[in-house]
């Protein structure tokens, strides 16, 4: 080899034994690094691969197939009789300081920035312990998945197979899943829709993301309860709107603050939980139910109802939507399968006027070109033969079991240190500790001692701190209920 330079360059390769990336690749990653550093300018001949091979004491064919690699990917040139160059072609730079590990190590930062300050953290992440009182979330032990599993499977062994998944499909969702889903909402929730009524989607959250993608502008003001689920919230500022608190009592949203707040500027759209409220639990009275129909067919504003537990409710039958008294296509009505199954099924429907199922399919294009059609075939076959209703049935029994055995021990346990009222339904209770204990260390230290339970700061706002938490008491059995309860007595004493 005539050059010197090039040879200590060569020499001073080191390949790792024990790194599962094949050795001409790591070849020819440090020879990018050498041109990278500008070691190895444009132009310059390389060594050929058989003095290649014997400075970095490897195959000549591992050599070659290296130098063919960078060949391909531009960084070198080959001439027959002259021999292997690096490009001419790429731009000459002053020599860099890289670390020698650079090609292989992955990226912590961008070169670019990046503004997380409008997002928050994911604090819904409930950690892998073994006993947690949650926001809420169902036991997947009680839900049909053995069922759910055997329609699925169904779908994707029946002949036909091109026609229903060959291609893409509608956007809004599987044919069979709408009209299955249209005549389950009308019978149980009393709503009068067509399968033209219905948009599939990935969950509560996607669907409010979607409704405030469509139908949301820059400025447009969107109001909701305080407390409230800021996941929402989070959504309607993303969306560049200007959001607007008003106040929540023991029957719900205070609709004559919203009457106040429409009175001095225009609205366009109302976020409200009114089966129960999130994450207070109490639900919307009627009186106010109707008021909120009357100001949105008064006002012109959207009525976004998130109806996510409508199925559990104790103390009588549901109250049936606002969207089934809904005469003028006032409200868009989210519902999902997530919040009765689990929150790993992504399952979640909206429904509202054709024009505006239409116009968000269109929109929802732009994200998520059609769900997973198989999933919701396999959840149609379990609507039209009762599977879920049968399981809702089941699991509501045992809900109510679990809020009676929950509800009986915690005040027994901790009265006098929580304030809470007994949920008329739903899966979780609004728990108000004493001003004394400090929730973010009680769920610390509970969190080490095997038990999940939230610090509540996702539940705080400014002027407004309760110090409160929701505690699920719907995923836990009797006796996991019992010893959550302990751990925060033992702590707390």
């Amino acid at each position: 080899m005539d050059s010197p330079i090039l040879e200590s360059l060569f020499s001073n390769i080191l390949l790792n034994d024990t790194d599962n990336r094949p050795v001409y690749l790591q070849v020819a990653d440090a020879i990018l690094l050498l041109i990278r550093e500008g070691k190895l300018k444009p132009g310059l001949q390389l060594p050929s691969s058989r003095a290649a091979a014997q400075l970095l004491r490897l195959n000549r064919i591992t050599v070659s197939k290296a130098y063919e690699e960078l060949q391909m990917q531009g960084w070198l040139e080959r001439f027959v009789g002259r021999g292997t160059f690096i490009s001419m072609h790429i731009p000459e730079s002053e020599p860099k300081h890289w670390d020698n590990r650079a090609l292989n190590r992955a990226r912590k930062t961008a070169g670019f920035s990046v503004d997380r300050s409008a997002y928050p953290d994911n604090d819904f992440f409930v950690p892998s312990v073994p006993l947690h009182l949650d926001d809420g979330f169902p036991d997947p032990k009680l839900a049909p998945i053995k069922e759910l599993y055997r329609a699925y499977r169904a779908q994707l062994t029946r002949s036909g197979l091109y026609t229903k998944f060959g291609s893409y499909s509608n956007p809004d969702g599987s044919a069979i899943y709408k009209e299955a889903l249209s005549s389950y909402l009308n019978e149980t929730r009393a709503l009068k829709t067509t399968a033209a009524n219905i948009l599939s989607v990935r969950g509560t959250l996607m669907g409010i993301n979607l409704v405030c993608n469509a139908l949301i502008r820059p400025g447009d003001v969107v109001v909701s309860g305080i407390p409230g689920w800021q996941r929402a919230e989070h959504n309607f500022l993303h969306a560049s709107a200007r959001h607007i608190g008003i106040p929540v009592d023991e029957h719900g949203i205070v609709v004559a603050a919203l009457e106040q707040i429409c009175k001095q500027q225009k609205v366009r759209m109302v976020y409200v939980t009114p089966h129960h409220h999130y994450p207070t639990t109490v639900s919307l009275r009627i009186d106010r139910r109707l008021e909120l129909l009357r100001l949105a067919n008064e006002y012109g504003f959207i009525i976004f109802e998130d109806d996510y537990d409508f199925d559990f409710h104790y103390r009588h039958r549901p109250l049936v939507p606002l969207a089934s008294a809904d005469e003028n296509g006032m409200v868009i009505y989210c519902g999902s399968f997530s919040k009765s199954f689990s929150p790993a099924f992504r399952m979640g429907y909206l429904v509202a006027s054709e024009n505006v199922i239409e116009h968000l399919a269109n929109v929802r294009i732009l994200l998520d070109r059609q769900g997973d059609h198989v999933l919701d075939n396999a959840m149609a076959e379990l609507l039209n033969d009762g599977t879920i209703q049968r399981y809702l049935r089941k699991a509501l029994a045992v809900y109510e079991d679990r809020r009676n055995y929950f509800c009986d021990a915690l005040q027994q346990e901790l009265g006098g240190l929580v304030d809470f009222s007994i949920p008329e339904g739903g899966m979780t209770v609004w728990t108000k500790f004493d001003p004394s204990i400090d929730l973010q260390k009680l769920s610390e230290q509970a969190y080490a001692r095997g038990l999940y339970l939230s610090a509540g700061a996702m539940h705080q706002y400014p002027g407004y701190n309760e110090n409160a938490v929701r505690l699920g008491f719907a995923s836990s059995t009797k006796e996991q209920l019992a010893e959550s309860i302990g751990i925060m007595k033992s702590l707390i004493r």
